[in-house]
């Protein structure tokens, strides 16, 4: 996967009434095609009733993987919508699943790609778009004397902080954006004079919104 990438942050849903037909739209993060068939499966058991479960969804750095369904709806008129909805905001790893309850009055085949579009969308919306983007999570070992200069550093710099776990120096457990890696140590280094040891513990995606790093899900 690439060092960041477009998706949704959590399970989102909401509905919209479109001449007397509800229109339910869900939508969810994925990792995997048995993770999206899962989500799929339980929103088709949710609404056994429905006169419609219409899915799409996507997978892979590049959508590698795209699948849909109309479920019954005239061909090109649901599926095809909803995969478009994820593709236009450039999201990865996401399904969508759009749930209609037929009120009555036919809706049409622009009235159909119109409705799906929309379900696919306050899906999505509900899920609240996101970047993932890819961290190096490492480990500073400093001296105590150092600790303020540093954390007012790390602070100004808007670095991710985790954890500090103190023993006979100071340990701080932080994030850093893959761009940024080369620089961060050069700092680190010249404000501890050479003392300040990091040490990586591996890497993992978090969730960006509007500039801001967001709860782990």
């Amino acid at each position: 996967m690439k060092n960041r990438y477009r998706t949704i942050y959590k399970m989102g849903e909401d509905e919209v009434s479109i001449k007397k037909s509800r229109f339910i739209g869900y939508a969810m993060p994925i990792n995997s095609e048995e993770e999206a068939i899962k989500f799929i499966e339980e929103i088709k058991a949710k609404h056994r009733d429905a006169t419609h479960n219409v899915y799409a969804y996507v997978l892979g750095e590049d959508n590698n993987i795209q699948r849909y369904s109309d479920d019954g709806e005239p061909s090109g008129t649901a599926g095809i919508p909803a995969l478009e909805v994820i593709k236009k905001e450039d999201l990865r790893n996401v399904v969508v699943v759009v749930t209609r309850y037929f009120g009555g009055k036919k809706l049409g085949t622009g009235g159909l790609i119109r409705a799906y579009t929309k379900g696919a969308k306050i899906g999505i919306e509900s899920g609240i778009i996101i970047e993932r983007v890819l961290f190096r999570k490492v480990k500073v070992r400093i001296d105590y004397t150092l600790y303020g200069m540093v954390e007012n550093h790390l602070i100004n710099k808007k670095i991710y902080i985790e954890d500090t776990i103190f023993d006979d120096g100071v340990n701080i457990i932080l994030y850093i954006e893959y761009d940024k890696d080369e620089r961060f140590r050069k700092n680190i280094q010249e404000l501890t004079n050479g003392t300040g040891i990091i040490d990586d513990i591996g890497e993992e995606y978090l969730s960006i919104k509007d500039g801001k790093i967001l709860k782990k899900q």
